[in-house]
C-alpha cells in the first residue's frame, strides 16, 4: 500500500497542472494506490481552483482519491477576524481530509496568516504550505532564516498538524552556510540563477555534506505538531546529501513522515519512493519505518 500525501490536478488541463486522468495514469504507473488532491488557490501560482472541484474527482474515484481542502488567507473580507472556520468545517464535512497547499505571498506572521491557522485548527484538520525566502515575485508563505515564524506558529497552534514542505523548510535540516541556499532565487527576466559549484538551480545545496544539523530537526524534537511531507524533489535531494546524517534522522522522525510526490504531470515519477525501498533494502530503514513512511502514518492522519 503506498499512499501520496501531496499531488495535484485539475478539471480541465491547464499550461502547468495536469487533468485528474493524466494524474490517475501516473499514480498507476508510479505504482501509488492512493492520492491526496491538493487544490490551489492563491492568484501567485496557478490559476486559482475551487475544493469542489477535488471533492467531485473523489466522489468519481473514492478508491483512488482523497480530497484536501484549501482557502487563501485573505477570503471572507481580507480580514484577521474572518471566520474562516464555517467554509473549512464544511469541507470537513464533505470528506476533505486536510488543508492545503497554502502558499500566498505572505509572511506566516501575518495576521490573516495566523487566522487561517486558527481556524485549521478549530476544525481539525491538517495543513501543509509550501515556503519562499522573499515577498516579491515568487509564491509562497514567507519566513526568515532559521524559520522563527514557524516557531511562532507552532507555539500558538499546538493542536495544529503542520505538515513542512518545500526548498525553504528543507534546506534547513542542516545548519546553512548562507542565506542564498535556501531557495532558488530568479534573475531580472524570471529566469532560475544557478548557484555556483552545483548541479541545478533548483536544488543549491544538493549534493554539499552536511556539517551540523539544522534547525528542523530541532523543532521536531520541540513541537510534535509538526510533521513532514515529503513530496516534491527538496526532501529527497537533502536526505541524498549524508546518508549517516539521514539515517539517523529517518529513524528518530519516521513516525512523522509521509511519502509524496507533488505530481503535477501525466510523467510525473516517483524518486522518493526508490530511495525508500533501496533503503529497505539495503538495511537502512525498516520494514515498519517503510509502511509508517509509505501509508500507516498518512491513515492514521486522515483517520483512513
Amino acid at each position: 500500500m503506498v499512499i501520496d500525501i501531496h499531488a495535484h490536478a485539475f478539471r480541465h488541463k491547464n499550461h502547468r497542472i495536469c487533468t485528474l486522468e493524466d494524474m490517475l495514469y501516473a499514480q498507476e504507473q508510479m505504482g501509488i494506490d492512493m492520492s491526496c488532491i491538493l487544490p490551489i488557490v492563491s492568484p501567485e501560482i496557478y490559476e486559482p481552483q475551487h475544493a469542489m472541484d477535488v471533492l467531485e474527482m473523489a466522489q468519481q474515484y473514492p478508491d483512488r482519491i482523497i480530497p484536501w481542502c484549501n482557502l487563501d488567507p485573505r477570503a471572507m473580507a481580507n480580514s484577521p477576524h474572518a471566520e474562516l472556520e464555517t467554509r473549512l468545517q464544511a469541507y470537513k464535512d464533505l470528506g476533505c481530509k486536510g488543508i492545503g497547499e497554502v502558499m500566498p505571498q505572505m509572511e506566516m506572521k501575518d495576521p490573516k496568516m495566523q487566522n487561517l491557522f486558527r481556524a485549521a485548527e478549530k476544525v481539525g484538520l491538517p495543513l501543509t504550505w509550501d515556503g519562499s525566502d522573499q515577498l516579491t515575485g515568487d509564491f509562497g508563505v514567507y519566513d526568515d532564516p532559521g524559520l522563527p515564524q514557524l516557531e511562532l506558529s507552532l507555539q500558538r497552534f499546538p493542536k495544529l498538524i503542520f505538515l513542512g514542505h518545500g526548498p525553504v523548510f528543507w534546506c534547513e535540516i542542516a545548519k546553512l552556510e548562507t542565506p542564498g541556499e535556501r531557495c532558488v532565487h530568479m534573475d531580472l527576466y524570471g529566469h532560475s540563477c544557478k548557484m555556483p559549484g552545483t548541479r541545478t538551480p533548483f536544488f543549491p545545496i544538493a549534493g554539499q555534506p552536511i556539517r551540523e544539523e539544522g534547525v528542523v530537526p530541532k523543532l521536531l524534537r520541540r513541537y510534535p505538531n509538526l510533521h513532514l511531507d515529503l513530496s516534491d524533489g527538496t526532501p529527497l535531494a537533502n536526505l541524498q546529501r549524508d546518508e549517516e546524517f539521514s539515517q539517523a534522522f529517518i529513524h528518530e522522525f519516521y513516525e512523522r513522515m509521509y511519502f509524496g510526490t507533488d505530481c503535477i504531470s501525466r510523467n510525473c515519477q516517483a524518486p522518493m519512493l526508490d530511495q525508500l525501498k533501496d533503503w529497505l533494502k539495503r538495511g537502512v530503514i525498516t520494514q515498519t519505518m517503510y509502511n509508517k513512511i509509505t501509508h500507516e502514518n498518512a491513515m492514521e492522519l486522515m483517520g483512513l
